[in-house]
C-alpha cells in the first residue's frame, strides 16, 4: 500500500504569514503520510474586536472556496477571532464556528474533518490533561483578557499570562523568538500543568517549543503544535512528530489521546 495523502484547508487572516509556514513545517516531519495545503485568506488587519467581526462573516466565501480542493480536512486558523467572540448559551463559539461550517459543506456533499485553531488548543490542553496553564500572547491586553476568559470558561484555568501588546497583525508575524522566550520567563509558572509559548497562530513559536520544554520542565505547546495535533486526530492518524514538544511525542501517543474527550464540532 502506497503512502497515504491528505488535502488540508487553511482558512486564515489576510495578514496572517506564519500558519502556512509552521503547518507545513510541521507535517513535512510526519513519516506516515503526507500533506498538501490549500489556503483562503479573510480580510483583517488590527486584530480588534470590530475587524475580528468583519473577518468571521466571511467564513461561508473562505469555507465553499477551501471545500472547492477536495480537502480531507480543514482548519478554521485564527484563534482570537474565535475566543474573542466567546459564548453564547454555554456553547464556545468554537464548537459553534466548527458546526457551522461542518454543515456548510455537508450541503454540498462534503465531509471532511473540521477543527479551528481555538478548538485545538483546548482539545490538545485536554488531550494533556492540562487543567492549568500559562499564556504568552501577542494581542493588546483587553483582547488578551478575552482569551484568558474564553479558556476558563472551557474549564482551564490560566495561572499567569503576558499579552505583548501588538495590535497590528502583520507586525504580529515578525516578532522575535527571543522576545517570545522572555516573555515566557517572565511567567510564574508554579503549579501550572502546561506552559503555552503562542497562543496566537501569527505568533512565530514552532522553534522554541522543544527548547522550552528542556528550559521549563513542563510540557509547552503552541496554536501551531495544537494545530498538527488535532488534525492528526481527526484523520485518526497516529501522532508522531519529533522536536516539536511532548505532544506530538509518538512515545506520548497512547496516553494523550486517552486522556482527550471526544470533539464537539465534529461530527
Amino acid at each position: 500500500m502506497g503512502e497515504q495523502s491528505f488535502r488540508l484547508g487553511l482558512v486564515v487572516p489576510s495578514s496572517n504569514v506564519t500558519v502556512e509556514t509552521e503547518m507545513p513545517s510541521l507535517l513535512a516531519r510526519y513519516e506516515h503520510a503526507s500533506f498538501s495545503f490549500h489556503s483562503t485568506r479573510m480580510r483583517m488587519h488590527t486584530v480588534s474586536p470590530e475587524e475580528l467581526r468583519a473577518m468571521n462573516a466571511q467564513r461561508e466565501r473562505c469555507v465553499d472556496e477551501v471545500g472547492d480542493a477536495g480537502i480531507d480536512a480543514v482548519l478554521y486558523a485564527c484563534l482570537v477571532a474565535l475566543m474573542a467572540q466567546g459564548h453564547r448559551d454555554g456553547v464556545g463559539e468554537h464548537e459553534r464556528t466548527e458546526s457551522a461550517v461542518v454543515d456548510q459543506l455537508a450541503l454540498r456533499g462534503l465531509h471532511p474533518q473540521v477543527t479551528s485553531s481555538a478548538g485545538a488548543l483546548v482539545h490538545a490542553l485536554r488531550a494533556l490533561g492540562a487543567a492549568r496553564v500559562a499564556l504568552v500572547m501577542p494581542y493588546l491586553r483587553p483582547v488578551a483578557e478575552l482569551v484568558v476568559g474564553y479558556l476558563e470558561e472551557q474549564g482551564v484555568t490560566v495561572t499567569d499570562w503576558r499579552a505583548l501588546e501588538v495590535g497590528d497583525n502583520a507586525t504580529v508575524g515578525c516578532i522575535p523568538g527571543a522576545r517570545v522566550l522572555d516573555a515566557a520567563r517572565d511567567l510564574d509558572l508554579r503549579g501550572a500543568d502546561a506552559l503555552v509559548i503562542s497562543a496566537c497562530v501569527q505568533m512565530p513559536s514552532l522553534g522554541l517549543v522543544e527548547a522550552a520544554e528542556q528550559e521549563f520542565g513542563l510540557p509547552v505547546l503552541s496554536a501551531a503544535t495544537a494545530g498538527a495535533f488535532t488534525l492528526l486526530d481527526r484523520l485518526g492518524l497516529p501522532i508522531d512528530i519529533p522536536d516539536a514538544g511532548r505532544l506530538l511525542r509518538r512515545d506520548r501517543a497512547a496516553s494523550v489521546l486517552a486522556a482527550a474527550p471526544a470533539n464537539a464540532g465534529a461530527r
